[in-house]
């Protein structure tokens, strides 16, 4: 992976009585909203789902700050944000920019790379 993409990982929390409909919401998201995404950086996104409400997104990026305030211009994401902050337990803020990021403690590839004799190896 190039040294200018970021991973970024977070958490949410899906209200466990709403899980059902925040599944559909999602298959398929609004054509605008998966179009913006990509224009704004968020590569390669994904969420999953436990069965009590526990998400996890994962998404690759050059900057976070950078994905966050391009999805902050457009239309299609405040509609989305709102839509989608009723779902969520005890956000703070939108669920776009009120997530919990984790940190990253491993990485196969990175390993791999310094193993190989790559980065920092």
């Amino acid at each position: 992976m190039p040294q200018d993409v970021r991973r970024v990982c977070f958490q949410l929390q899906v209200e466990p009585d709403r899980i059902e409909e925040y599944k559909r919401r999602h298959d398929p998201i609004w054509a605008e909203m998966a179009e913006a995404l990509d224009a704004a950086g968020w590569h390669n996104y994904s969420l999953f789902l436990r069965p009590d409400g526990l998400l996890i997104g994962y998404f690759e990026t050059d900057s976070l700050e950078r994905a966050q305030a391009a999805m902050a211009t457009t239309d299609v994401n405040t509609r989305w944000q709102a839509e989608m902050g009723q779902f969520f337990v005890d956000l703070d803020g939108a669920p776009d920019t009120g997530f919990l990021e984790l940190e990253e403690v491993f990485n196969l590839a990175d390993q791999l790379q310094r193993h190989r004799g790559g980065a920092g190896g």
